[in-house]
């Protein structure tokens, strides 16, 4: 399996790592049955997203695929980072392996569920389609059988 220098690179150096104590937003995404949990804590301002930290418990494509979403919607408003794809964060490394793809849709929903609960904690309405509910992927579907 062949990873790209960008994939190594937030792999081996990922930005962002942490928690945020007194964060305004917190998503947690994952599945223990397939391995990949990923947890972003998001601190806003202003409507806009001043700072960004995640912790991820997976395979080296779920760390970088956290580490790369993490530094695409760092001091972008919260209607830039709702735009988020996995697609994006793919491109954004250089491509991932066809099997590893559903950690690029883990880092989305990651991003899309910090910025949900943001929005619930604040009674801000939000238009609900936006937010897929459910397992992140077919591959951790499978996993649950």
């Amino acid at each position: 399996m062949l990873y790209s220098e960008k994939v190594m690179d937030h792999f081996m150096n990922p930005r962002n790592v942490g928690k945020i104590e007194d964060a305004d937003g917190v998503g947690e995404v994952g599945n223990a049955k397939c391995g990949d949990i990923m947890k972003i804590y998001l601190k806003i301002d202003n409507d806009v997203i001043t700072d960004v930290k995640f912790n991820t418990f997976g395979c080296g494509s779920a760390i970088a695929t956290s580490s790369m979403a993490c530094e695409m919607i760092k001091g972008k408003p919260l209607s830039e980072a709702m735009e988020l794809t996995n697609q994006a964060v793919v491109e954004a490394l250089d491509g991932l392996p066809p099997q590893k793809i559903h950690c690029s849709v883990l880092a989305e929903e990651a991003v899309k569920a910090a910025v949900k609960d943001y929005y619930d904690k604040n009674g801000i309405e939000y238009d609900s389609t936006l937010f897929r509910e459910g397992s992140h992927c077919d591959h951790c579907s499978n996993a649950e059988n």
